[in-house]
């Protein structure tokens, strides 16, 4: 995409992104039956360079979203079922000693699931705080580091993680830090009787429905600088501004009401978002 592109240029521009992602939910909805806005917000998430919390209760098919998700943006995607038991070199990887044809020894990396472009953290909520933690140089920077060495990931690179909000034995709530790193909390609630229906006559028959792929990696991050590229007026940056500091008890232009019920408001991160 060039650097400089007129407004024409740009206008068709986003106009041939709209049209494509009327496809990508069409494709999307082959596997992913109704809950439109949920799929809105989680296409909008990725378009924005940023990550998704899907909440819900077990069934309601998020872990089918993602995965349908991961082939109509072109994304190479993996999976990591989150577990009391699980450790960060279980999701970042880890460093083996191998031992030649010679007798000589060497240490050689072996890649966990987050090198990827898509990854899926399943049940975040059921890890401790000390295997999450993994993700938070990943999720904010795009690199880890093991071992002194900076491994950059995947480019993109989006975390959509599920999470069940029902109250169980060994699950442990998100730290405020792994929080601010998603762009959106995306509830996922109970179908609409017709479209519970059409998930039925969609998914209990003998073939279903295969999403297809509409974009590309590259093309991915070529719309995510495209959205860059759009405009925003001095008001609606002021706008931002003000809700954001709003927000912060600390502030003089907080709520009275807020002042009494909230400790720490949202950072510069909350504005960016």
């Amino acid at each position: 995409m060039p650097e400089q592109m007129s407004d024409a240029d740009l206008l068709a521009a986003i106009e041939n992104l709209g049209d494509r992602l009327a496809q990508a939910r069409d494709s999307v909805a082959r596997r992913f039956v109704g809950q439109e806005r949920v799929v809105e917000l989680t296409l909008s998430a990725l378009l924005c360079g940023g990550h998704a919390l899907l909440v819900g209760l077990p069934g309601l098919g998020k872990t089918r979203l993602v995965d349908a998700l991961s082939t109509v943006m072109g994304l190479r995607g993996s999976r990591i079922q989150f577990t009391p038991d699980l450790m960060p070199a279980d999701i970042l990887g880890s460093e083996v000693l191998e031992t030649a044809a010679d007798g000589s020894r060497s240490f050689r990396f072996i890649e966990g699931p987050v090198f990827c472009q898509l990854l899926m953290a399943d049940e975040i909520n059921r890890a401790s705080p000390r295997t999450q933690s993994a993700l938070l140089q990943a999720m904010q920077e795009r690199e880890v580091t093991i071992a002194g060495q900076h491994r950059p990931l995947g480019r993109p690179f989006h975390v959509l993680a599920t999470q069940n909000p029902l109250e169980q034995e060994g699950t442990y709530p998100l730290p405020e830090a792994q929080l601010d790193r998603f762009l959106f909390q995306i509830d996922v609630p109970y179908p609409t009787r017709d479209t519970e229906r059409a998930i039925l006559l969609a998914t209990t028959g003998i073939e279903e429905g295969a999403a297809e792929a509409v974009f590309t990696a590259q093309e991915l991050l070529d719309a995510q600088r495209l959205l860059r590229r759009m405009p925003v007026g001095e008001t609606v940056m002021e706008l931002i501004l003000d809700l954001v500091r709003a927000c912060r008890p600390d502030e003089p232009e907080a709520l009275a009401d807020l002042r009494q019920s909230v400790s720490w408001g949202p950072g510069p991160r909350a504005a960016q978002a």
